[in-house]
């Protein structure tokens, strides 16, 4: 269900819609760039509520990102969510960036603290004259303009946060400086997905949490990005598509269909949508949901 012209995500979200996005990152090349506009031609037919553009660590993709993003507001129907982080900028960088956001017509944005450059696990050090914290960044977007405000979620808490608990009190105050919706990182046992939301109920918040979802169509590769975000591959999934080693077809069978399982469950117990973290390409989201007999 696509938001539509003037409507916000939480608007949709508020009135019982269903919400089904995808997330795409700025192309290094020519052909990079083709690809990425065949999958959002492909996935606009499906009328998703929102597409969200990340931003690489340090601002290195931000003239595509903010590009992209532009260009997707004038020449599609869909609704762009433009990232932008923390890491690298100058407060009065920032404000620049969200200006330029603004200009472009955009009006989601989703805003993180992201990630150093030597990775999510290396230490963080705030950029002299910028922020520290997502939170500050949800308050100066609030001051800037009148920008609808997406955040990050950690359903196995954040690898720098003391405890989930401790995670849940910064979405929650995310949420109360001005964020009106949640996306979570990627993860593979629906009971995480819940208990974040419940902690973060818990502390009086009703902020829509939408899933994040990747398929693991390789299994080394999810592996590897698992360690460095935080996020623990189950050993039942990894034996489940480790029996089909040697058969990369059926290693992806498997996958998607391991993904279709988490999506059904939360759906059914109660996610207000679903988020593909759809690397560019739109064969596995549409597989899944063709798994899910979904119809957007």
């Amino acid at each position: 269900m696509a938001t539509g012209p003037g409507r916000s995500i939480r608007d949709l979200l508020a009135q019982g819609g269903r919400s089904f996005s995808f997330e795409f990152f700025p192309p290094k090349d020519e052909a990079g760039e083709q690809q990425l506009w065949e999958a959002i031609e492909t996935l606009e037919a499906y009328r998703p509520s929102f597409v969200s553009v990340t931003y690489g660590a340090g601002g290195g993709t931000r003239d595509k990102t903010i590009a992209i993003t532009g260009r997707i507001a004038r020449d599609t129907s869909l609704t762009p969510v433009a990232h932008l982080t923390c890491v690298g900028h100058t407060r009065a960088e920032l404000e620049s960036i969200l200006d330029s956001y603004a200009g472009e017509g955009i009006e989601h944005v989703m805003l993180l603290r992201g990630d150093p450059s030597d990775g999510p696990r290396a230490e963080w050090v705030a950029t002299d004259g910028g922020l520290t914290y997502a939170v500050e960044l949800v308050e100066l977007a609030r001051s800037r303009g009148d920008f609808r405000i997406g955040v990050a979620a950690f359903p196995e808490g954040h690898p720098s946060a003391a405890s989930r608990d401790a995670d849940a009190d910064v979405l929650a105050a995310k949420a109360r400086a001005g964020a009106e919706f949640a996306v979570t990182q990627m993860f593979f046992r629906g009971q995480d997905y819940f208990d974040l939301v419940e902690r973060v109920r818990a502390r009086g918040v009703d902020i829509p949490i939408l899933p994040g979802i990747m398929p693991i169509l390789n299994l080394n590769a999810i592996r590897r990005q698992g360690e460095l975000i935080g996020t623990e591959v189950p050993t039942d999934l990894v034996a489940r598509i480790s029996a089909h080693d040697g058969d990369p077809a059926a290693m992806r069978a498997e996958g998607i269909a391991i993904a279709a399982e988490l999506c059904e469950e939360l759906l059914a117990g109660g996610a207000p949508g679903l988020h593909f973290y759809t690397l560019n390409r739109s064969k596995a989201t549409l597989e899944i949901f063709a798994a899910l007999n979904l119809t957007v």
